[in-house]
This record gives C-alpha cells, sequence and structure tokens, in this order.
C-alpha cells in the first residue's frame, strides 16, 4: 500500500536543474512540490565530486534565481585577480542544503523525500525502508535527471585493468600517502584539468605526468565569461563577428583564439572536442607543461608497465598511478520538447547555462497556462561535444533567447536574475564599453548566426 503525497509537483532529481526549476515555481505560484532524490542530500552530482574541484564559472552564473551564490564579489588575490569567485565544493553543498532548508522547506510548499528512486507510474521508494510514495493523477511529473551527468566516482574506468596497477578515480588523488614515480592521467575533459593541474600546484613535477587524450579540446577562456554585461556581450559581439568574417568552421575558431575567447593547449594541433568548459589562463600556463601526451585513441587496457590504446601501446612506470578522468561527464541525449504529454523534461534554453534554463522553466511554468506556448518560447538548447554541436548550440541558444526575450515579464524576470551572462540588471549604470559591444552585437548578429547554422550542418 503505497501513501499518498499531496502535491501538484514531482520533482525527480534535487541537483542543479531540479533546485533551479523549484526555486522559480514557488517563487511565482502558490503550488505544493514533493522533491525525491536517490542521493540522501540535495546537490546532485556536487554530492560525488572530488575535494580540490571548484566551479569552472563564476558564482553568479551557478544556484537558484532567489539566492546569490557566494557574494558577487570579484577575487582580490591569487592568479585569477580580478575576476568573479568561483565556489568550493563545499561552499556548494553547504548553499544547496541552505536553500533547502530556507527557501523550500521553510516556504511550507516543498517537501523532500531523500535516498528514494523514482520507479515511474508516479511513484518512488524509499532505499531504507522499501516504503512506497505516490502522488495523484493531477500532480505534474518534472524530470531534472534528463542531462545528469556520468562522473569518475560512481562511474567505473572503460577499460581492462590487469592486476597488480593501481587505477584510481580522481576523487581518490587528493588522499594518496605514497607518492609513484609516474601518474597517468586518462581524460581529455576539464576533470582530467583539473587533475593536473591540482598535482602541478601542489608540487609534482610537469614530467611526472602522462596525459593520455584521445581528443584535444577547445576551452573558453574563462576571463571573457563574466557576470559583467559590458564583458560578456562584448564577448558575444566578439563570437559573431568572428562568425561573419570565417571562411570554415575550423576558421572561426582560430579566429575566437585569436580573439581571445577560446584556448587551445597544443596550437599545433586542431581540437575536436568543444565542450568548452572555461579556463583560466594560469591553468593553461600549467597544462602546457605537460609534454608526454599520448594521442592514440582511447585506452584499451592497462598492465603493469603497459597502456595498450586503439592505435597502438605505450610503456608506463611499473609504479605509476593511473588517474581515471574518462567518464562520459556530459549526457547528449536528444533534445525534446520541454512540455510533454508525461513530464516536464528540464533542459538547457540559453545556450551553456543550466541553472538559468532550468531557473527560466520554472518561472514560465509558474505563469503560462498553455504548453504549446511554453514550448515556443523556451526550446531546449543542446549540449556541444564537436565544434559542429557547438555551433548548432550558440545557433539554437541564440533564438530561444530571442523567443524568450519578446516577452516583457520574462524580460524583465530574466534581467533581475543573476544567473542570466546576459542580462543588463535595471540598475546598471550604463558604460561606453558597453554601448560599444551592445552597438557591435546587434550590427553582426544576423550575418554571424547565418555563418555559424551553416557550419553547424
Amino acid at each position: 500500500m503505497a501513501r499518498t503525497v499531496e502535491a501538484d509537483y514531482l520533482v525527480v532529481g534535487a541537483g542543479a536543474a531540479g533546485m533551479a526549476f523549484t526555486d522559480a515555481l514557488i517563487d511565482h505560484a502558490d503550488v505544493r512540490v514533493a522533491m525525491v532524490d536517490r542521493r540522501e542530500a540535495v546537490g546532485g552530482h556536487w554530492r560525488d565530486a572530488y575535494p580540490f574541484v571548484r566551479l569552472h564559472q563564476a558564482s553568479a552564473f551557478y544556484g537558484v534565481a532567489s539566492t546569490l551564490l557566494g557574494g558577487g564579489r570579484l577575487q582580490e588575490s591569487g592568479p585569477e585577480a580580478g575576476l568573479h569567485e568561483r565556489a568550493s565544493v563545499s561552499e556548494i553543498c553547504a548553499y544547496y542544503d541552505h536553500v533547502l532548508a530556507d527557501r523550500m522547506i521553510g516556504s511550507g510548499k516543498v517537501e523532500f523525500f531523500a535516498g528514494c528512486d523514482y520507479v515511474g507510474d508516479r511513484t518512488f521508494v524509499s532505499q531504507s525502508s522499501g516504503e512506497r510514495f505516490e502522488v495523484p493523477q493531477r500532480c505534474r511529473i518534472v524530470d531534472a535527471r534528463y542531462l545528469a551527468p556520468d562522473i569518475p566516482a560512481n562511474t567505473p574506468p572503460p577499460f581492462e585493468v590487469a592486476d597488480g596497477v593501481q587505477v584510481i578515480p580522481i576523487n581518490d588523488l587528493a588522499a594518496m600517502t605514497d607518492t609513484p614515480s609516474q601518474y597517468v592521467v586518462v581524460g581529455s575533459g576539464k576533470s582530467a584539468t583539473d587533475a593536473i593541474v591540482w598535482l602541478i600546484t601542489n608540487g609534482e613535477p610537469p614530467d611526472k605526468i602522462c596525459w593520455v587524450r584521445p581528443r584535444d579540446p577547445w576551452m573558453l577562456n574563462r576571463a571573457v565569461v563574466q557576470p559583467n554585461p559590458a564583458v560578456f556581450l562584448g564577448m558575444v559581439a566578439d563570437t559573431v563577428q568572428a562568425a561573419e568574417g570565417s571562411a570554415s568552421l575550423e576558421d572561426l575558431f582560430v579566429r575566437l583564439e585569436d580573439a581571445g575567447i577560446m584556448l587551445r593547449i597544443d596550437r599545433s594541433v586542431m581540437p575536436t572536442m568543444a565542450k568548452a568548459p572555461t579556463l583560466a589562463a594560469w591553468e593553461l600556463d600549467h597544462l602546457r607543461t605537460v609534454e608526454q601526451v599520448v594521442r592514440l585513441g582511447h585506452i584499451r587496457g592497462v598492465e603493469p608497465g603497459q597502456i595498450t590504446l586503439e592505435h597502438g601501446s605505450v610503456p608506463i612506470a611499473k609504479d605509476a598511478v593511473v588517474v581515471h578522468c574518462a567518464a562520459a561527464g556530459l549526457k547528449y541525449p536528444p533534445n525534446v520538447p520541454i512540455w510533454g504529454p508525461s513530464a516536464i523534461t528540464v533542459q538547457p534554453i540559453r545556450a551553456g547555462f543550466p541553472c538559468f534554463g532550468a531557473a527560466l522553466a520554472g518561472y514560465v511554468e509558474a505563469t503560462r497556462d498553455d504548453d504549446v506556448e511554453k514550448n515556443r518560447l523556451c526550446p531546449p538548447t543542446p549540449l556541444p561535444d564537436t565544434m559542429e554541436s557547438w555551433a548548432r548550440m550558440t545557433v539554437l541558444g541564440a533564438r530561444a533567447a530571442k523567443s524568450f526575450g519578446s516577452e516583457p515579464d520574462i524580460k524583465a524576470w530574466a534581467d533581475g536574475v543573476p544567473l542570466n551572462p546576459a542580462r543588463i540588471a535595471p540598475d546598471h549604470p550604463g558604460s561606453a564599453d558597453l554601448d560599444d559591444a551592445v552597438g557591435r552585437l546587434q550590427t553582426h548578429v544576423d550575418a554571424g548566426m547565418a555563418k555559424l547554422a551553416a557550419w553547424s550542418l
């Protein structure tokens, strides 16, 4: 016999997407929400993150719409002085605990069910007690897990591991007590770059690091993705201007590199991966000191003294520690309408900023009645993996921004939300740099987007 939970919405997944959606929904509608997560606390994959990880973007762009993550401060010292603060994993988890307790449960509108699995058919089950819960037929299901990432902490290495080889997820790197003669970092993405930067900043010489990098990545220069409209819109204007003049997709990315927007580790290699996380100049300097880079495809197997890859094998130290950073990370299921017949499926809307997209969907759900109209206003934007898909994301995200920005109330809400990177706050004093950025964007956006659309095919 299942216990009935009286709720208007069942949000499945209490990570960044579920929290942002729920926060905006209850802020603008008198509804009751049941939130379910398989973990024992809110925050999603941050609860399983490696201890030295920080947000890769400014804290202001992350979290929920009602509550600023951090203090909106600039870093005053260190290699990123002058850039906006980036929260640590402990700060992010504490923030989500605070939002849950004070904003959600404290409102009387939200009930959180931790350690529960959603089993479909409006039913979820406690992992510890086996108790079953169900919500009424009128309750809308919100799938906030559709794009939940795979991370090394809970994903086994995607290769064979022979006896006698030490393979650890990046999470265990900081807890090591023995020092090997070599570290083999496996992966092309942000976890791998974080592992290498952490090793070097903690005194390990670069010549002790072997980097197995199946694909070279393009990354965004963190200095131009900042909560300052003159900086952010200036970057967007530079992007469409570069696209307008580009002769090919590769030429576009080189132009973006020359403009200080895109970064690559090795300028002699054209990257094929463009998930485009942000990276700081000091991190790039560290990554470039690693000279032993293996580009022989994905690893097939590891044995004492050797790694076998798709296109060959390489020797490694007998006592090498292989650092697993090769989980899939971002997922790429097909985009579906956010408002579907059986569920609201939370997905990014403005390119590259998932918390803003989830909050926007929550606001639109609270303020509109017709699902067809909601889908027209908020079409989903895919996550990028390749250069082509990055161009496609940029085009579709710009179209979505034009769509939802055409509604005066949505524009007013978005301009008041720090999660929105393109916002110009109502109290912004204006500046010559902002005027220049807006003017260049207006001049080049149509031709630039047309080129981006051509390169995304």
